[in-house]
């Protein structure tokens, strides 16, 4: 017989033992997590801001240039209103110039415009140099001669002739001259004249460069980094026809100067002083010729020939020319020569006239 087997158990919990950790272990564990979760964030927010900083710096640039247009817009508007004051009054403007600053560019744009005053009667004016004029009557009608300058006013007559007349004055065309031929009733055959405009150019920074903006003559051109110079605004020419089948050809020349520096802040005051309106042509006019030059930069006169020239172009093409009433080339169809108005023997009335405005602090 087997004896029963007694199994005893032993009911006292076996502990194991195994090393505790100190307090200060706990806590170089709790500072190593904290340390690995802030590099965590700080490399994701390097992620995010490495990703949108281009578009931040789009939003910066985009930024200027909407402030630089703005600028531009308003400081053309005032310039309208002060150029119509009378003489010696303007008005006060205030601008925003943080990022930007504004600068002169001194007679940067030359007008030249010439036409016959009478049907019966086409004269020529050269300039042989800075002091000698050549006139040429083709009927012999032309008897005196008035040159209005900065320098004032110089008169001068001369006997009639079939040959060109060759006169030495005192006067300087550097800004502007206008030249009247007079018959031997002294009345207004033909008027020349010569106009150098001044304006202002509006430099903002960008991110991948400097955004230039120039206001000239009621024109605006744009100049962006790595982009050529491009018109966004062409100066301010109308031809319109009116109510008795007659044409009006109408110029508003701006003359816009800057007396001292006008420097950067958030608040620039400024005056805007009239010098007074010039009035160059008003009445009907024969034998029409102008010209521009643009020397801010070579791509800016070819613009102006294309816009001028763009309907002239379309009819040559199509072969309408013989009804095309608009601007057209004085002579090569390129327009190297000057423009006119082709209105078919339709009477054309010239109003051209000039402002001119004085901006200070």
């Amino acid at each position: 017989m087997v004896p029963d087997l007694v199994w005893s158990v032993n009911t006292e919990t076996c502990l194991v033992s195994r090393p505790s950790l100190r307090r200060d272990d706990r806590a170089v564990s709790e500072v190593l997590g904290v340390v690995m979760l802030l590099a965590m964030v700080i490399t994701i927010m390097g992620g995010v801001w490495i990703f949108l900083n281009p578009y931040l710096s789009d939003f910066d640039d985009n930024t200027n240039w909407n402030s630089a247009v703005g600028i531009s817009e308003r400081f053309q508007d005032r310039i309208d209103v002060a150029g119509a004051a009378p003489e010696g009054t303007g008005i006060r403007h205030t601008l925003a110039l943080q990022s930007t600053y504004i600068r002169p560019i001194d007679k940067v744009e030359t007008w030249t415009m010439a036409a016959d005053l009478v049907p019966n009667e086409q004269t020529t004016v050269r300039h042989l140099n800075q002091s000698t004029l050549g006139i040429f009557s083709i009927n012999e009608t032309a008897r005196s001669v008035s040159i209005e300058s900065p320098l004032g006013l110089e008169s001068m007559a001369f006997s009639g002739t079939h040959d060109e007349v060759i006169l030495q004055h005192n006067s300087s065309r550097a800004h502007w001259m206008i030249i009247t031929v007079f018959d031997e009733e002294n009345h207004p055959i033909h008027r020349s004249l010569s106009y150098a405009l001044s304006g202002i150019q509006i430099t903002t920074s960008l991110g991948t460069g400097e955004h230039e903006l120039a206001l000239m003559n009621n024109a605006r051109v744009e100049h962006f980094p790595n982009e050529p110079w491009r018109v966004s605004e062409y100066p301010s020419i109308g031809l319109d026809q009116l109510v008795d089948g007659e044409y009006r050809l109408s110029m508003m020349l701006s003359d816009v100067t800057i007396n001292g520096s006008l420097g950067t802040g958030n608040n620039i005051g400024m005056n805007m002083l009239s010098l007074g309106p010039i009035t160059l042509f008003s009445g009907q006019a024969y034998n029409l010729k102008f010209t521009v030059l643009n020397e801010l930069n070579d791509l800016i006169t070819p613009q102006y020939h294309d816009h001028w020239l763009d309907e002239y172009n379309l009819n040559r093409a199509s072969g309408t020319l013989d009804t095309y009433v608009g601007f057209g080339p004085y002579e090569r169809a390129s327009g190297a020569d000057g423009f006119t108005v082709d209105t078919h023997g339709v009477p054309l009335f010239l109003e051209v006239d000039v402002q001119r405005v004085e901006v200070s602090r």
